[in-house]
């Protein structure tokens, strides 16, 4: 009687368990379907992640309908989703650091990149005599946007060479063509862009770098730790109130960085949009080559890289007040972290 029973036990158990992922679902239902994406500079390496989830159907998968919407740079996607024309930012996770200076709560909730990508290079046209930063003084820097990422590290630079921000002049130029042109064309005399731009800028010769933080080594050198970059955040308000969604959202992001640990080159040249390749593919390839290991491998943000993010930013800009932010405040690992358990990333 005591065998029946346990076996009775063991396949209600074994019911209950085959159960779990329809209650689950009906749990999950999401709060919004449509969902609108704002970031900037889309074609870049930097968001890859996003570019795969979005080609491959994740968010589809997931029952989201997302419009994503590109911007000239991380800046400009940061103020549509500030101004609530969107209402999610894939975008660098130290806009929450900043944005929290500014009194304005911003979390991110699924990272996408493990090094910012970014390099830093002086013309070799205009500055072929470049020696050191000094000599960067009142030059024109392009950058993907002011206020963007690839603003801020060409700030750390500058400063960790005794130079401001206001001794040089900024201009955006994106993150794709137009920034190939401005440097090949002599309009700036230095850049601080993402893959595959510099990547491309380099080997044919076009620039010197001077800055690099493509690779984890490279990350390391220039920040002195781990440095989370881009990532999709909302505002604290929005996730919390919209869990399902912001799980929905981690679930296509994890699931495009799970692909992508075993993707081939001739799997992304498939997948991504043609215009991303700027006429060269083998370049391209050569880019993704050298910024793969800094793409993220399961969405979480590591424990130590905020506060590397926050010494960084906080030694040039006097308005971030290190001592003033709360960095449990910037980021939750809490939806990556399911997303990783599902798809075991």
């Amino acid at each position: 009687m005591l065998h029946r029973r346990t076996l009775i036990s063991a396949s209600a158990i074994a019911a209950a368990t085959i159960a779990l992922p329809r209650v689950f679902a009906q749990q999950a239902k999401l709060e919004k379907t449509k969902i609108s994406i704002a970031v900037g500079g889309k074609a870049a390496f930097y968001y890859l992640p996003l570019t795969i989830s979005e080609q491959l159907g994740y968010f589809k998968a997931e029952g989201l309908d997302v419009e994503i919407s590109d911007f000239a740079g991380g800046a400009r996607a940061l103020q549509a989703v500030v101004g609530g024309s969107a209402d999610v930012c894939s975008g660098a996770y130290e806009h929450t650091i900043n944005l929290q200076a500014k009194n304005q709560f911003f979390q991110a909730f699924v990272l996408q990149g493990r090094a910012p990508q970014i390099a830093v290079g002086v013309s070799t046209k205009n500055m072929a005599g470049y020696t050191g930063i000094q000599d960067l003084k009142g030059k024109k820097i392009g950058v993907s946007a002011p206020g963007s990422s690839t603003n801020m590290v060409a700030n750390l630079v500058l400063s960790r060479g005794g130079l401001k921000a206001s001794d040089v002049s900024y201009i955006g130029v994106g993150v794709a063509a137009g920034a190939l042109t401005a440097l090949r064309s002599g309009q700036i005399d230095a850049i601080s862009n993402t893959d595959p731009v510099m990547t491309m800028l380099e080997q044919k010769g076009d620039v010197k770098i001077i800055s690099d933080t493509r690779t984890l080594k490279g990350t390391q050198q220039v920040f002195g730790g781990t440095m989370p970059a881009a990532c999709l955040y909302a505002s604290s308000d929005f996730v919390q109130k919209n869990p399902n969604t912001c799980q929905a959202l981690a679930n296509a992001i994890v699931h495009g960085l799970k692909w992508l640990q075993t993707a081939g080159p001739g799997d992304i040249i498939k997948t991504v949009p043609e215009t991303y390749l700027l006429g060269d593919r083998a370049l391209y390839l050569a880019s993704f080559d050298k910024v793969r290991e800094s793409i993220a491998t399961d969405g979480l943000v590591p424990t130590d890289g905020p506060k590397t993010a926050l010494n960084a930013i906080a030694s040039f800009d006097t308005t971030v007040k290190a001592d003033k932010i709360d960095l449990a405040r910037t980021y939750t690992n809490d939806f990556a972290r399911r997303a990783k358990d599902r798809f075991k990333a």
